[in-house]
């Protein structure tokens, strides 16, 4: 049996549960569309710093939050669009601002549609007219996310787009790797590595992108609480960023459209024609042993 609640906590909370699998997902649409937690059997999926969850002047630590137009940074915060100089902050603003709930389905799934347009805030930061829809389905040990970017602009918009999910985490040492990549770029030191499975979590922090992506899938077997987490996702995710810090429960794994700078560089950035739209999912998936 599947079904769909309200909850209102600090902000209004939807609760999407799966009864028969045992499985819940909480989305707070008002709080930049975000899926707060994951639950299945008892067992918390997700990691959720709660204190800055509750201060809207912070970035939200945990969940599932939403990349979009950028994924990371740019070069002192600014990207030049059309001969004109815009500020744009990490990650963008899909994260920060109320999104819509436009659809609930609880027939053979549980699934809730929310949906963020562009505004005065966002023409101010990123001048083009977009409709993003997500579409977030649990299913059993599933949590699938499907995405619709629509350009409602009379030009080219160009984009890029990604998550950041929080994975709540046991002993560090006890993680086992499955990411489709021999190499990966340092994020801090811009430098490449090759990887062998292996990350030193003795390091303050972890900051690597993985391109080249052989597949489209990619995994991480948790021994320490006898789970393994599977991240499917669509071929325009050129690349995963893993990222964690020393003695935190948590590790990242994040599917990104294209790097740190593309809205500069061009480098993967997905570009809408006038009207047009994009559709492509990411899916995770949890199995215990």
């Amino acid at each position: 049996m599947f079904t769909i609640t309200q909850q209102q906590q600090q902000y209004k909370t939807y609760v999407l549960s799966d009864e028969t699998a045992g499985s819940q997902l909480e989305v707070v649409p008002e709080r930049g569309g975000i899926i707060t937690r994951w639950r299945i059997q008892g067992e918390e999926i997700l990691y959720l710093d709660v204190e800055r969850f509750t201060n809207p002047e912070l970035s939200i630590r945990g969940g599932v939050p939403i990349l979009f137009p950028i994924c990371g940074n740019l070069p002192d915060n600014t990207y030049t669009y059309d001969g004109k100089q815009y500020t744009l902050k990490q990650h963008g603003f899909g994260r920060d601002l109320p999104w819509d709930v436009t659809e609930q389905v609880t027939q053979n799934k549980a699934s809730l549609s929310v949906v963020f347009k562009s505004n005065e805030v966002t023409r101010a930061v990123y001048p083009f007219d977009f409709q993003l829809t997500f579409t977030y389905t649990l299913q059993g040990n599933s949590l699938v996310i499907d995405q619709v970017y629509q350009n409602l602009s009379a030009v080219p918009m160009p984009f890029s787009a990604g998550f950041h999910p929080y994975f709540q985490c046991g002993d560090k040492s006890q993680l086992e790797f499955d990411i489709p990549s021999g190499q990966y770029l340092d994020q801090k030191t811009k430098e490449m590595h090759p990887f062998n499975g292996n990350f030193d979590f003795e390091r303050d922090e972890i900051d690597f992108a993985f391109g080249h992506l052989r597949s489209q899938s990619a995994a991480v077997t948790d021994h320490s609480r006898k789970l393994k987490l599977t991240l499917d996702y669509d071929d325009i995710y050129a690349m995963l960023v893993f990222w964690t810090l020393k003695g935190k429960d948590f590790y990242c794994l994040e599917p990104w459209t294209a790097g740190r700078n593309s809205l500069n560089s061009g480098e993967n950035l997905t570009v809408l024609e006038p009207g047009a739209s994009k559709t492509t999912s990411v899916k995770l998936t949890v199995d215990f042993f």
